[in-house]
């Protein structure tokens, strides 16, 4: 039976919630008065409890047990759904979506959904997750600690991470029909960078200026635009000097050799004579190998080892 009680003259309630009894202690000295609006306030607490509409942390946000009755109501609409958890689901995706992925993709990936995403929602149901919750977590990744000391992660960053819980809730609410949240949010608008490209002649006194053995590296750079991962896992069998192309097929990602990005980066490349004569230049020097630009075991170079000890020297 519910009842307000006192101690030390100070009123307070003692009643019973979802099986357990619930002592909270109010300021209210103990007066006639107070008794009268502590009652009122118990038959309306008894009242919502019955209609299953009460809220502990509307009346007592202060209270220790908050907490555990928010966790009590989460274990049980997680018994009574029937959508799988985040977490769950997110790992039938992901052995589903692998099959079509980069190596370099997938790794990515797993990392934002075991970095970020289900430390966040992993315990949740798919159908209980909200709209709500989804601009709270990525508001949360903007005060993000980042390693240069400064905190919030870039807009760009903050896309990458989102675009995977994105297609999760997405493919969830198709299979198990309950409205996706994420509808209406929008990707984070990223403010246009001004790129500055090397000028012919800096290109030039880059190449003049640069070691000697790593000038047709550069020359190859320069004057193809190929990226990083492209020129890096060059092999001669990508070379064709009778046409004069460079055939991009293949890009070197994280240690390994991989199909590009997609069908549209496969491409040709004609060769400029500058260029011509570097990988003939370089055909004498890594000829015997399977990679054009490679060290003295034939495996590609790291392109962290020539950022560091050729390229900013260089700019130096």
């Amino acid at each position: 039976m519910a009842s307000i009680n006192s101690r030390g003259g100070k009123l307070f309630f003692d009643f019973r919630y979802k099986g357990q009894r619930c002592r909270e202690y109010t300021k209210l000295t103990d007066t006639p008065a107070n008794q009268k609006r502590a009652k009122q306030i118990l038959d309306r607490i008894q009242a919502e409890i019955t209609l299953d509409t009460f809220d502990y942390a509307r009346y007592f946000p202060k209270s220790n047990r908050v907490a555990e009755f928010q966790n009590h109501s989460l274990r049980i609409s997680q018994l009574n759904t029937d959508t799988p958890t985040f977490a769950e689901f997110s790992a039938t995706w992901f052995s589903e979506a692998e099959v079509s992925w980069r190596d370099s993709h997938k790794d990515n990936v797993a990392l934002t959904l075991r970095k970020y995403l289900c430390p966040a929602f992993g315990d949740m149901p798919l159908d209980q997750i909200t709209k709500a919750q989804l601009l709270a977590f990525r508001a949360n990744l903007t005060k993000t600690p980042r390693k240069n000391g400064s905190t919030g992660l870039s807009p760009a960053r903050i896309n990458k991470i989102m675009m995977p819980l994105r297609q999760v809730l997405s493919e969830g609410a198709e299979r198990y029909e309950y409205p996706s949240p994420f509808r209406g949010i929008k990707t984070l608008k990223i403010q246009k960078s001004h790129i500055e490209p090397f000028s012919f002649d800096d290109a030039h006194r880059i190449i003049t200026t640069v070691r000697a053995d790593f000038k047709n590296y550069y020359t190859a750079r320069f004057f193809t635009g190929m990226r990083t991962g492209e020129i890096d896992g060059l092999m001669w069998k990508y070379v064709d000097f009778e046409r004069r192309e460079i055939l991009i097929r293949e890009t070197w990602v994280m240690g390994k050799m991989e199909y590009t990005k997609n069908d549209g980066s496969q491409r040709e490349i004609q060769m400029s004579q500058p260029v011509y004569d570097a990988l003939l230049a370089q055909r004498n020097a890594t000829g015997e190998y399977a990679y054009v630009f490679c060290n003295r075991l034939g495996t590609p170079l790291s392109h962290n080892n020539i950022t560091r000890r050729v390229w900013y020297p260089l700019l130096r």
